[in-house]
């Protein structure tokens, strides 16, 4: 009776208060989760900003793929297609320099206020005048605060035009405006939040366009809208009941931060949260012999990979970059860290992506390594850092790895740290070896491919910063390669142009790609229809239900 009560009255807590409770230590006895509600345990420490405009991190992409719309999405059932979103269709005209979109009638955003082609190219407008991180995957078209008002506009209410500066493969242009930089904000209240800003070199223009509001504020049309965001203690999404498609069925969505995988489980096991996100091979295998539990994965568009900053001179040689893709233990990292959650993979663009290149062509071989170390004139070895977050299975690997390559006389000192601090420290350039991750930015297989070879300018004030700029790394043969395949119309052979950049890229790149993502999830089988998407901005959670 107690539990019953408790659970009848937990359920009428407005969000806030159903969040006070459950971010609380809460006695296992009474553990339940509200029915409307659904309670993940999460690591998400990478999120940085809610701006779909700046948000540039896992975490926040699968955050606001389930609170913003977009002109069109990936098929997440074929991921080979689009569809459309707030677009009813669209046309390309024959040059393949303009794309027309209609919207759907009678949209609205969250707020209750009419969604335009007018909000749409607004918000490519402020995406390229703040020119934050994720900007480059609009300006790449030709994009510039000059042009954009001419290049991305609306022609009418429902009616939104985007024309490019050259003749790309249409299949590529579409896949980009599925990422999450182009979702649309409300211009009509995001304008209400404006901050002036003082014209500078860095910043030309005199307002902020509502960036410093959006980085913890919400101004979306998506399932979901997104009440609160506690750094590195929650994040709480509300059913939108303004939305145009098909509701969801939970009137609450709580990521809970938890970073420790055994943590998840105990929770998930106990009744505290309903879906547990980041466990381990151990917890996982414990989870899936509980009668009460149930399990799901898919395979993931998210390489893991270290990268070598050509900053220090020792990681600048071609031999040692080779002998590092030897001082891996490929086979054992397989078996047993990465059992269930990963794959081991050496190329860049992920399985099940146009262009997947399906070799592993490297081993552990200690011997080979010091001879390349001795031709570098390293036949000792050295010293060097290597920053790792602080979350399974980072930590584990990067463990593994700091053994293997002990044995050919590196010496790696382990920098742990949450998220933020690896990321900011990675993008300023100022690490040694960064161990991390990277998800498409869009389904295509120019993203990836872009970002390992492209370097246009490798100055510390570069702006267009690709994993290639953060290792100060430039390859202009590659970059020459990479940029020639967008315009490929044909899928055969673009996929096959893919394919020889990668070999190239095996044979000569300051990369170890290690292994591809299989995200897991437990969670208890009460919850229905939980799926995890085939990008990290396509764990739907508006199916679900409990």
């Amino acid at each position: 009776m107690i539990m019953t009560k408790m659970n009848r009255n937990f359920r009428a807590l407005s969000a806030g208060a159903a969040l006070a409770l459950l971010t609380m230590a809460v006695p296992s006895a009474f553990a339940a989760t509200p029915k409307d509600t659904l309670v993940e345990g999460f690591a998400f420490d990478d999120i940085l900003s809610m701006d779909p405009a700046e948000a540039y991190e896992l975490s926040a992409a699968e955050v606001t793929g389930n609170s913003y719309s977009l002109l069109v999405r990936l098929d997440i059932n074929d991921t080979s297609k689009i569809q459309g979103d707030l677009a009813e269709s669209w046309s390309v005209s024959d040059d393949h320099l303009t794309y027309t979109f209609k919207l759907k009638p009678g949209l609205k955003f969250a707020s209750g206020n009419p969604i335009t082609a007018d909000d749409v190219a607004w918000s490519f407008e402020r995406v390229v005048k703040l020119d934050k991180s994720p900007a480059f995957i609009l300006t790449q078209f030709g994009l510039t605060g000059d042009n954009v008002t001419e290049k991305a506009k609306a022609t009418d209410p429902n009616t939104f035009t985007f024309t490019v500066d050259k003749p790309y493969a249409p299949s590529f242009v579409l896949n980009c405006l599925t990422a999450t930089v182009a979702e649309v904000v409300d211009k009509k209240l995001v304008l209400q939040h404006v901050k002036p800003v003082t014209p500078s070199a860095d910043n030309k223009y005199d307002n902020d366009f509502g960036n410093g509001w959006l980085k913890t504020g919400y101004a979306g049309s998506g399932p979901f809208k997104l009440r609160e965001w506690r750094a590195n203690q929650a994040v709480v999404l509300e059913r939108n009941d303004n939305y145009y498609g098909e509701k969801p069925k939970l009137a609450r969505v709580i990521y809970r931060f938890m970073k420790e995988s055994s943590a998840q489980r105990l929770a998930l096991e106990n009744g505290d949260i309903d879906v547990a996100r980041n466990l381990s091979p151990t917890d996982l295998a414990a989870v899936e012999k509980n009668a009460q539990l149930a399990s799901t994965n898919a395979p993931k568009g998210t390489i893991y990979y270290i990268s070598l900053n050509q900053k220090n001179a020792n990681l600048a040689k071609p031999e040692v970059q080779q002998a590092f893709k030897y001082l891996v233990d490929y086979d054992a990292i397989g078996k047993t860290l990465i059992k269930g959650i990963g794959e081991i993979h050496q190329t860049f663009e992920p399985k099940g992506l146009l262009g997947s290149l399906d070799e592993n062509p490297f081993k552990l071989d200690v011997a080979k390594a010091k001879e390349l170390l001795a031709k570098a004139g390293l036949p000792n070895g050295f010293s060097v850092t290597m920053d790792v977050r602080s979350i399974e299975p980072d930590t584990g690997v990067a463990t593994s790895i700091q053994q293997t390559l002990g044995q050919a006389g590196i010496k790696v000192e382990i920098i742990p740290g949450d998220g933020k601090q690896k990321l900011t420290k990675y993008r300023a350039r100022n690490h040694d070896i960064y161990f991390g991750n990277w998800g498409n930015d869009y389904w295509d297989p120019h993203s990836n491919a872009d970002t390992f070879t492209n370097n246009p300018d490798n100055s510390d004030a570069g702006t267009n910063k690709t994993l290639a700029w953060r290792n100060d790394w430039t390859t202009p043969e590659l970059d020459k390669e990479t940029k020639a395949a967008l315009f490929e119309v044909d899928t055969a052979k673009r996929g096959a142009m893919y394919q020889e950049i990668q070999k190239k890229f095996l044979d000569a790149s300051p990369f170890v790609i290690l292994f591809q993502q299989t995200e897991v999830a437990g969670f208890r089988k009460d919850v229905k229809d939980f799926k995890l998407g085939p990008s990290f901005d396509t764990n739907f959670v508006w199916p679900v239900s409990k």
